[in-house]
């Protein structure tokens, strides 16, 4: 028997409460080998942007950044997990796939994230600049904590499916998501900083239980595409969106942060994307976008799907938090194991 058949990831979060049969029967499997996951066609039938698909999404993929601390390491590739993550990523995908605009190219899709909307009313980051409460911020900052501490890792597994300036614009990009060298500038430590000076937990994974289905949705999304070949363009066409609209969304956190009075390691955080991120745009269009097409045309549409994909399921994130904060409700699941964050 192998090391890892028995010892269990050493620093994960613990499993998350289930959320409906699908999550429920994985995390009774997760517990035991001996349980047989849900069942293909049960995904197939479920909510595909629904709290126990997303959830029981989010619990497979887990496996594949820091697991979970009663979860035997190995289960990751586990075979008999894989027809009910297929399922479940098919589901999902589908879903997206009549959802998005169809037949957009990437310039077409890009050339929209390059425009800032005029009417700004719906964009969480304006209404966090402008008028959000403190305990709004630290909401927002909780729920994306899911992605923002492993931040830059889904789209890390695009790399060995590019080739040339693609290749090298990517690494780039990426150096600098890692800190360039300096464990204290990797972006996920300065997230972590920024939780700090709100006074939120900075634990792995510790908000997942308060997240709703948009909110896990927005993670998944990134990894269904970074685990797949097939989908390297709609990696690289959700990169540009991330990377493209973060420099002015940035803009808009830092000074909500200044306004509030978060803190300096919370403002920096976001100055330090501003900047960052602003270089990164034209790599990410010229390098990352051009050298991709140059060698692969057929993936234009592909980028542009990855783009899309990602504003609609942005757009479907802001509209859960501005309906709720607008009736001065907070926008966090109130679910089993759900941390409740004071006022």
């Amino acid at each position: 028997m192998t090391a890892t058949t028995t010892e269990h990831s050493p620093a994960g979060p613990a499993v998350p409460c289930p959320r409906g049969p699908l999550s429920a029967g994985l995390y009774a499997a997760l517990a035991s080998p001996q349980h047989a996951p849900p069942g293909v066609d049960e995904a197939a039938a479920a909510d595909p942007y629904g709290e126990d698909l997303q959830l029981a999404l989010y619990m497979l993929y887990e496996l594949h950044y820091q697991g979970f601390a009663a979860v035997a390491e190995d289960r990751e590739w586990d075979p008999a997990l894989m027809p009910l993550r297929r399922a479940l990523e098919r589901r999902f995908l589908d879903a997206l796939r009549t959802d998005v605009p169809a037949g957009r190219s990437a310039d077409e899709a890009v050339g929209e994230l390059l425009v800032e909307p005029a009417d700004e009313r719906g964009s969480v980051a304006h209404h966090l600049e402008h008028e959000g409460e403190r305990w709004q911020m630290r909401e927002y900052a909780a729920l994306r904590s899911l992605y923002h501490l492993k931040e830059a890792d889904p789209h890390a597994w695009v790399i060995p499916r590019l080739r040339g300036r693609a290749k090298a614009g990517m690494v780039a990009i990426e150096y600098d998501e890692f800190g360039a060298g300096r464990a204290e500038n990797i972006h996920a430590h300065l997230f972590a900083e920024l939780m700090d000076d709100l006074g939120l937990d900075t634990g792995y994974g510790r908000y997942v239980e308060a997240a709703p289905a948009p909110a896990l949705a927005v993670v998944n999304v990134m990894t269904l595409f970074g685990l797949h070949r097939a989908l390297r363009g709609a990696l690289v066409g959700h990169f540009a969106c991330v990377e493209i609209t973060s420099s002015p969304g940035s803009r808009r956190l830092a000074a909500a942060m200044r306004r509030i009075g978060a803190g300096p390691a919370a403002e920096r955080f976001y100055t330090e994307h501003v900047e960052a991120d602003a270089v990164h745009e034209q790599v990410v269009r010229r390098e990352v976008i051009g050298g991709l097409l140059a060698e692969e045309p057929g993936l234009d549409s592909e980028v542009a799907f990855g783009a899309d994909a990602t504003v609609y399921l942005e757009s479907r994130l802001a509209s859960h938090l501005m309906a709720a904060w607008q009736l001065g409700r907070s926008a966090l699941r109130d679910g089993e194991g759900s941390i409740r964050l004071p006022r």
